[in-house]
């Protein structure tokens, strides 16, 4: 057969579908199940390679108290402390103010971190800022506050403290007395003289003839 009788009948193979070669049925099913196999392998491969979705922010929690906790090297002496966001708290020389306080659910893997200005109140009664930044509850020895005489790290976030909040302390220092005394009436004066009971007797005008 000569090389152009092969390639018409190639041609029309092409546009004609009977004269195409038929694929037997079990074959043409095995290859279409390999397929299948390597398309979902493929999938898991490429999910595996990806990375791990961030934790979504709304998964945050934010809170209204810091905990914290402060050593005196001096005495040794380990003292915890709650403190309310953009509130301040004395803690020796140490003035200590949280910003914001997060954690994560139950469900996740704890992460606690809180922003923390920290000042120190030096000899001459003057205020300076010697620390500013994150402080980690899980990682104590990262970001702590190490003072000469002090040091502060945090503890934890909460939702609730045994402290009363500064806006329930301020309220009542700021409410009115509502029950001031009230001054007393003037006493009435005493009269001069008392009012006779009885009225005089008239005179009798008869006279005796006797």
């Amino acid at each position: 057969m000569s090389s152009s009788k092969q390639f018409q009948e190639k041609c029309a193979a092409v546009f004609r579908p009977e004269l195409r070669p038929r694929i037997p049925g079990h074959i043409s099913k095995a290859l279409i199940a390999a397929t299948s196999i390597l398309l979902a392998s493929t999938a898991v491969f490429a999910a595996a390679q990806a990375p791990a979705a961030a934790p979504a922010a709304s998964d945050r929690i934010t809170n209204p108290v810091a905990a914290f906790a402060g050593i005196d090297k001096i005495t040794g002496r380990i003292i915890t402390f709650d403190v309310y966001i953009d509130e301040t708290v004395q803690f020796g020389a140490l003035q200590v103010t949280p910003r914001v306080c997060y954690s994560r659910p139950d469900t996740e893997q704890p992460k606690t971190d809180s922003f923390v200005e920290v000042d120190e109140i030096t000899l001459d009664r003057k205020i300076r800022r010697i620390f500013t930044g994150w402080m980690f509850a899980e990682s104590p020895g990262l970001n702590a506050v190490e003072h000469a005489v002090y040091d502060v790290w945090l503890k934890g976030c909460k939702q609730k403290s045994d402290v009363p909040p500064p806006t329930a302390a301020k309220a009542d220092t700021a409410k009115p007395k509502t029950e001031a005394a009230k001054p007393r009436a003037p006493a009435q004066p005493a009269d001069a003289a008392s009012e006779p009971t009885d009225a005089a007797p008239a005179p009798d005008d008869t006279t005796d003839t006797n």
